[in-house]
């Protein structure tokens, strides 16, 4: 997907974020966030449009913190949720995606925001309709460009899931490939860390399965037993990888 592309969607992930928060009490618990109530989720979500559409607007150079930027913080409900949104989508169709700029992320430029904002927003859409009750779907091409977002970044998000250093040392492979949709990673692990490489079709462990459910078990929304995807090969790395990997 291009930017324009993670712009549109976002457009619908954002209203369809909104349509939930609207019909679920805004007390409820959210088991994939621990110590999170849907109130909680909904503020995060929203202080996060509106950190990035700032950054954006300006092609920030460097990290600007949230608290230094002025922005509207309440009251938290679905009208702000749209606002923060529709805002984020305005700017990024805006903005040039090849203008540099600072990321958390693999990608320094403003195209990374278009993509993780897509992300952000549909995974804790999905976060929403578990703790509504609502068995959540995601568009099969959209999963699998999820997954391959969460991959390539994974590295860098370790500034703040340190956990991640911690993947190194077991000199093995693993692979992670989807049945409905065009996705095959395959990551090496050794002395200095993981890597990213190009499929190699075949690794000690692998993990399979529709692009939604391998999304949900790699975000840590569904545990590996119930997650309604196949393992091969060594268990025990993806458990490893699973218990280090997960973003906080």
């Amino acid at each position: 997907m291009n930017s324009a592309q993670h712009c549109d969607y976002l457009e619908v992930e954002v209203e369809r974020f909104a349509n939930a928060f609207e019909t679920t009490n805004e007390g409820t618990a959210v088991p994939s966030c621990p110590g999170w109530s849907v109130q909680d989720l909904s503020e995060h979500l929203g202080t996060v449009h509106r950190w990035a559409e700032y950054l954006v607007r300006v092609e920030a150079p460097k990290r600007i913190p949230a608290k230094e930027m002025g922005l509207e913080l309440t009251p938290v409900d679905a009208a702000w949720i749209r606002r923060g949104g529709a805002a984020l989508v305005a700017t990024l169709r805006a903005s040039n995606p090849d203008a540099a700029m600072w990321a958390w992320g693999a990608d320094q430029h403003a195209r990374f925001w278009s993509r993780r904002q897509l992300h952000e927003t549909m995974v804790h859409r999905l976060d929403l309709e578990l703790a509504a009750g609502v068995t959540p779907f995601v568009e099969p091409a959209l999963a699998s460009d999820a997954v391959d977002e969460f991959l390539v970044n994974l590295k860098a998000a370790s500034q703040f899931s340190p956990k991640v250093k911690e993947i190194q040392g077991r000199y093995q492979t693993l692979r992670f490939a989807t049945t409905d949709a065009s996705g095959a990673w395959t990551i090496d692990i050794g002395d200095d860390g993981f890597l990213l490489t190009p499929d190699q079709g075949t690794a000690d462990a692998e993990m399979s399965g529709p692009a939604r459910d391998l999304l949900m078990v790699l975000y840590r929304r569904h545990d590996l037993e119930d997650g309604g995807v196949a393992v091969r090969g060594d268990r025990s790395l993806l458990e490893f990888w699973l218990t280090n990997s997960a973003l906080e």
